[in-house]
């Protein structure tokens, strides 16, 4: 049981890797719920698809790196990193690059992601897209 909720997972983060908020979309649940680094929750299909579609519009090659997963029955972890150029006013700046370690708590039912939480801290890229939007 336990290699099929990581192989929904890695096929979350393929599909969040190939900025698909289509194929995303196609991995959640009906009421997944997604809870950013802050500890901010946003719920729903559609709504999560909606915010991802706008996310990629902000980091156009964001990117997800995975080193290290393991899963607990539905429950399942990912180590790694997460990267992306911010996309302010002025389009992407190189000196907008964004790279963090993060790490990633996952609930899978029925082959699908019911939640997403990201774990990063997200200091330095906060200064860089404060910094972007002041100059654009």
């Amino acid at each position: 049981m336990t290699s099929n909720e990581i192989k929904v997972v890695e096929a979350f983060v393929a599909a969040i890797n190939r900025r698909s908020p289509r194929d995303i979309s196609e991995l959640m649940t009906e009421d997944h719920t997604f809870v950013d680094s802050r500890g901010r929750v946003e719920s729903g299909r559609e709504n999560m698809t909606a915010g991802w579609t706008e996310y990629f519009r902000m980091f156009p090659d964001y990117r997800i790196v995975v080193e290290s997963i393991l899963a607990d029955g539905p429950l399942v972890a990912a180590f790694g990193s997460a990267c992306g150029t911010y996309c302010g006013a002025r389009g992407p700046v190189p000196g907008n690059r964004i790279e963090m370690p993060a790490a990633w708590r996952a609930v899978v039912r029925d082959g699908k992601v019911e939640r997403w939480q990201v774990y990063a801290d997200w200091t330095e890229g906060t200064r860089i897209i404060a910094a972007a939007d002041a100059a654009g």
